[in-house]
C-alpha cells in the first residue's frame, strides 16, 4: 500500500470556532500536510480562494488541493461556500474536493451537501483515524464529476449500479457525455444531457502515489501520535467546555429576563452552542457531553417551546453538563453516567408537564430516545 508525501498537500480549513480549529490544524500539521491556510467562517474562505487559490503553478500564487469546511457558520456557512466553490467564476477550481465536517450529521444537512457537491462528509465528533481515512479518500478513488442543469459535483452514486425498466437512471456510459479535460465547464443545453468528467488523478500523482496500484494507507505511528495529541488537546476541552456553560447560563438568564424578541434570540443563540457541545464531547473523550449536547439541540430546535418550562428545561441539560465536566466522567460513565442521564430525564419530565398535560409540541425526546440514536 501506497504512503503519500502530504507535504505536498495544501490545504484551506473552514472553521468558526477557534478551539477546534487549533486542535484541527495541528492534527494536519502531525499528518504532515505541508500548507494550511486557515479562515473563520465561509465569508473569508472566498476571499481566500479568490486572492490565493490560483491554478497549480501559477506564479505567486497557491494552489489548494482540498477545503475542509465546517458546516454551521456564520455569516456564510459550509453549504453556501461550497455552493460557490462548485457554481461561482470566481472559484479557482471548481473540481476541488471539498470535505464538509459538522456535528450536525443529519440526513437533511448530509442531503443537502450531497446535492451540493460535496466529496466527503465527515461528522463530528471526529478522531484522527477518521479524518486520516477521508483524506485518503479523497486521494484514492476520486469520483467522476457530473454536469446537468440542475447539478455539478461528484458523482452521488459512489458503486455502479444498474436500473431496469422505467425507473432506471441515465448511469451508464453510452448515455453520457464524455469530457476529459476541465478547461471548458459549461451547462448543459438541454435537461436530458449529462456530461461526466473523467480527469486524471493529478492529486495521487503529485502525492507519490501514482506508480502504485494500491490504496493509501496512514501509518500506525503518525495516528498514534496524532491521537495522543487529541488527548492532550482534552485537557483544554474542559475549560472550553465550561466557557460555553458558562454562556448558555447567561442566555438563560437573558432569556428570563427579556421580551418575546430577546427570549427567541436567546433561544436560536442556544440552540447554536448545543450544537457545538453535541459536535466536540466525543472528540475529546467526553461523549455524555455529545449525547446532553444533542439533547439540548433537539430540544431548543425551529418550533420549540420558549416559555419558562423550557428554559428550566436548558438549565437542567447545563447542570447535567457541568457535573460532566467537574466529576471528569470519561466514557460512557458508567453508573455514574446514567445516573446523570436519569436525573436529567426526571427533571425534563418535570418541566414538559403543565398542569397534568403535555407541554407544547417540540419538547425534547427522553434520554433513553436520545441514547438509542446517539
Amino acid at each position: 500500500m501506497a504512503v503519500y508525501d502530504l507535504s505536498r498537500l495544501s490545504v484551506l480549513l473552514v472553521e468558526d470556532n477557534n478551539y477546534i480549529r487549533g486542535v484541527f490544524h495541528e492534527m494536519l500539521r502531525h499528518f504532515g500536510v505541508g500548507h494550511v491556510d486557515v479562515a473563520d467562517n465561509g465569508a473569508e474562505a472566498i476571499n481566500i480562494l479568490k486572492t490565493l487559490g490560483g491554478t497549480a503553478g501559477e506564479p505567486g500564487l497557491r494552489s489548494f488541493d482540498i477545503v475542509i469546511s465546517d458546516l454551521i457558520m456564520a455569516p456564510i456557512n459550509g453549504l453556501i461556500l461550497l455552493r460557490w466553490v462548485r457554481g461561482s467564476k470566481e472559484s479557482p477550481n471548481r473540481f476541488m474536493p471539498f470535505i464538509m465536517i459538522s456535528g450536525a450529521a443529519d440526513t437533511e444537512y448530509v442531503a443537502a451537501a450531497r446535492d451540493l457537491g460535496v466529496t466527503e462528509f465527515l461528522a463530528k465528533p471526529f478522531s484522527a483515524q477518521s479524518v486520516y481515512r477521508h483524506l485518503l479518500e479523497v486521494i484514492d478513488y476520486p469520483r467522476p464529476f457530473i454536469a446537468t442543469q440542475d447539478y455539478f459535483g461528484p458523482d452521488r452514486r459512489r458503486r455502479e449500479m444498474e436500473f431496469e425498466g422505467d425507473d432506471r437512471r441515465v448511469n451508464r456510459e453510452k448515455d453520457l457525455t464524455v469530457v476529459y479535460s476541465a478547461e471548458r465547464i459549461v451547462k448543459p443545453k438541454q435537461a436530458s444531457d449529462v456530461w461526466c468528467f473523467h480527469l486524471p488523478n493529478s492529486l495521487k500523482e503529485r502525492l507519490g502515489g501514482l506508480g502504485s496500484a494500491e490504496p493509501g494507507e496512514a501509518p500506525t505511528e503518525l495516528l498514534e501520535t496524532a491521537e495522543e495529541e487529541l488527548q492532550r488537546a482534552a485537557l483544554d476541552f474542559t475549560e472550553w467546555a465550561r466557557n460555553y456553560l458558562g454562556q448558555l447560563a447567561k442566555l438563560c438568564q437573558e432569556a428570563s429576563e427579556g421580551g418575546a424578541a430577546s427570549r427567541h434570540k436567546a433561544f436560536e443563540q442556544i440552540n447554536l452552542l448545543a450544537h457545538e457541545l453535541r459536535g466536540q464531547g466525543g472528540t475529546f473523550g467526553y461523549p455524555l457531553i455529545t449525547m446532553f449536547g444533542r439533547m439540548l439541540y433537539e430540544a431548543t430546535g425551529n418550533g420549540c417551546p420558549e416559555d419558562d418550562n423550557a428554559i428550566e428545561v436548558v438549565k437542567a441539560h447545563i447542570d447535567a453538563m457541568r457535573a460532566v465536566i467537574r466529576d471528569k466522567v470519561a466514557g460512557d460513565g458508567g453508573e455514574v453516567g446514567r445516573a446523570l442521564l436519569k436525573s436529567l430525564k426526571l427533571a425534563i419530565d418535570k418541566h414538559r408537564v403543565v398542569g397534568n398535560k403535555p407541554a407544547q409540541n417540540g419538547t425534547p425526546q427522553s434520554p433513553e430516545a436520545v441514547s438509542e440514536t446517539s
